[in-house]
């Protein structure tokens, strides 16, 4: 059913289980701290550029200069008016007159000019049927009427403005995820409640006809704008200009009147159907400076910059207003601190990790197989979010690193291409720094175990998901499973690389200026654990990862330095003390001669 003619709505939103959110909140913890930095960026620099860079023109004569109708202080009074029709004139109607309020200072900061009531509204049956209602707001000189019919109405006296109390939003189309095992009774419900939502699209393409629902906003602000600024009459700035109410004969502008809905969050809309009879309305009204009424309409058109690049979802403007909005203030210049932290010291291990791997020379030491493991998990990963539309921004960034996971292992092994057969493969053949000595025997070891442990994970997360879970496909539902181990159980990786250095009494031969980079950044995220909102497995993995790197820590004390191991770049301690020892005798016998 399309919606009637009127303002539309955003996406809308759709519920999701445990499990999905599981693992929604491993893809979005990371952005969190580079979408606050990229939205405050943005928004102050498209400020500033609209604020001090405004097209100019040659000039033809004496500029003419608009100004505000209205001075500051002016005593004004205020008609709020609800009317199922766009266009209002039947200012007659006590009925439709729901707020009235006299000698409101204009522009004047102090208790006198913000009020506010709370009311409770009854719906009429068309509005229960998808109807509309708008919000037809006037203000007038005090003494003067808003009407136009009225003997004492003066047209430079009397402003008005009207806004949508009601917006529309998608309904949620039908989920297609399914119970394959087909015997849980929950899923089975969730399933059919789901029919009932969108039972015509059950079987339907995502390009069918999109069934509209109408929402009631619980809060209406109104806010007049503070501008008393003198603009050139062909030069007002364009983020202005929709907003300037210019009076045509004299071509002055009335006080801007602006609906604040930046704090007006969609998890507070309130469905409309047959079943509401009553509908809460808070009204306010109030003053607003003109840097924070254009830094609002900043920022609302950096998130629609941010949703039409693919950076920034449906609904993550809300979570990040959320922050803001329930989160204590000093805790959250903390937590943008500690994200701007966080991102440096991710940039700087990957950029050790690449600088390690470049210089590598030898695998001894090392563990082949934790490098080929942890490419398959950064691909099952990818695979994951290819199948769950993600946006583009996240999957390019998790393909990149797949990307470079295998190119670590055409450093860790060799790589060849096999043409005896029909269709060409690739041939994977261990070095011979690692195959040649201890490092392979013990990589295999722990691998054999470890395997045997993760198996068993693998195979009862993955019955648990399939039992009490909802999945669109089976392989849907592998990806998912995988994934799920990917994040509990990837920490189980790392122990093949600890055996070894157990084994060899060393930790010569291990990259620490890039782990130590991933202890700092372990340590952030042990902060955001008890910060941030996540499950509890979550927060359980982050504290996983502590006690694993303790361990290298302890194995660092543990195991002294050995000179005549070589190192990460191919060379040893003893390599360095024969070349010195080289040199140094020859700087003798060039003092002798001289």
């Amino acid at each position: 059913m399309p919606p009637p003619t009127g303002p539309g709505g955003g996406g809308g939103t759709g519920g999701g289980e445990v499990g999905q959110q599981r693992q929604g909140q491993q893809q979005q913890q990371g952005g969190m701290g580079q979408t606050i930095t990229g939205i405050i960026r943005m928004a102050v620099f498209w400020y500033f550029i609209s604020k001090f860079i405004s097209p100019k023109k040659a000039p033809t004569g004496p500029s003419i200069l608009i100004s505000n109708l209205f001075q500051k202080g002016e005593s004004l009074d205020m008609w709020f008016y609800l009317s199922e029709h766009e266009r209002f004139n039947d200012f007659s109607n006590e009925g439709a007159l729901i707020w009235h309020e006299t000698n409101i200072p204009y522009a004047v900061w102090g208790p006198e000019s913000t009020r506010s009531l709370s009311l409770k509204y009854h719906p009429s049956e068309a509005l229960k049927h998808n109807g509309t209602l708008y919000a037809h707001i006037f203000f007038a000189q005090s003494g003067y009427p808003p009407d136009p019919s009225d003997p004492e109405y003066q047209p430079l006296a009397a402003f008005g403005r009207t806004h949508p109390v009601v917006t529309y939003l998608p309904k949620s189309k039908s989920d297609k995820r399914k119970s394959l095992w087909g015997n849980s009774k929950d899923s089975e419900e969730v399933e059919a409640a789901s029919q009932v939502v969108d039972d015509s699209q059950a079987d339907s393409k995502d390009d069918g006809p999109v069934e509209w629902i109408s929402f009631w906003k619980p809060n209406v602000t109104i806010n007049l704008v503070d501008d008393f600024t003198k603009y050139p009459h062909n030069a007002v700035p364009p983020n202005i200009a929709p907003y300037l109410n210019v009076e045509p004969t004299s071509g002055n502008y009335f006080p801007t009147l602006f609906f604040n809905e930046f704090w007006l969050l969609r998890d507070k809309f309130i469905a409309i159907n047959d079943t509401v009879t009553e509908l809460t309305l808070n009204l306010e009204v109030g003053p607003i400076s003109t840097t924070k009424w254009q830094l609002f309409l900043q920022i609302d058109q950096s998130f629609q910059v941010h949703r039409s690049y693919g950076s920034m979802l449906e609904g993550e403007a809300d979570e990040l207003k959320r922050v803001f909005l329930e989160g204590n203030p000093y805790l959250l210049v903390i937590t943008m601190v500690v994200s701007m932290l966080h991102s440096v010291f991710d940039f700087l291990a990957f950029k050790n990790d690449i600088q390690f791997w470049n210089k590598n020379k030898s695998m001894e030491g090392l563990s082949a197989k934790s490098v080929v493991v942890s490419f398959i998990s950064q691909l099952i990963v990818f695979l994951y979010l290819l199948d769950n539309d993600t946006s583009w921004m996240i999957l390019g960034s998790s393909g990149i690193g797949c990307c470079i996971e295998f190119w670590k292992i055409g450093k860790a092994m060799h790589i060849e291409i096999d043409r005896s057969g029909k269709i060409p493969m690739l041939r994977f053949r261990d070095r011979e720094s690692y195959a040649g000595n201890k490092t392979k025997e013990y990589d295999d070891i722990a691998m054999k175990y470890l395997s045997y442990v993760l198996f068993f994970l693998v195979a009862c997360s993955s019955v648990y998901s399939l039992m009490y879970e909802r999945h669109k496909s089976w392989y849907s539902w592998i990806l998912s499973s995988l994934t799920s181990c990917v994040y509990m159980f990837g920490f189980i990786m790392m122990c093949p690389q600890l055996f070894i250095n157990y084994k060899l009494k060393s930790v010569a031969h291990l990259p620490w200026r890039q782990m130590t980079y991933k202890f700092l950044n372990t340590i952030i995220d042990d902060l955001f654990a008890f910060v941030i909102k996540m499950p509890t497995l979550h927060r359980l993995s982050v504290f996983r990862d502590d006690l694993i790197f303790l361990i290298y820590l302890y194995q660092r004390w543990a195991y002294p330095v050995d000179k005549t191991r070589v190192n990460e770049f191919g060379f040893g301690g003893e390599d360095d003390q024969a070349s010195s020892g080289e040199v140094t005798p020859a700087k003798e016998e060039e003092k002798k001669t001289n």
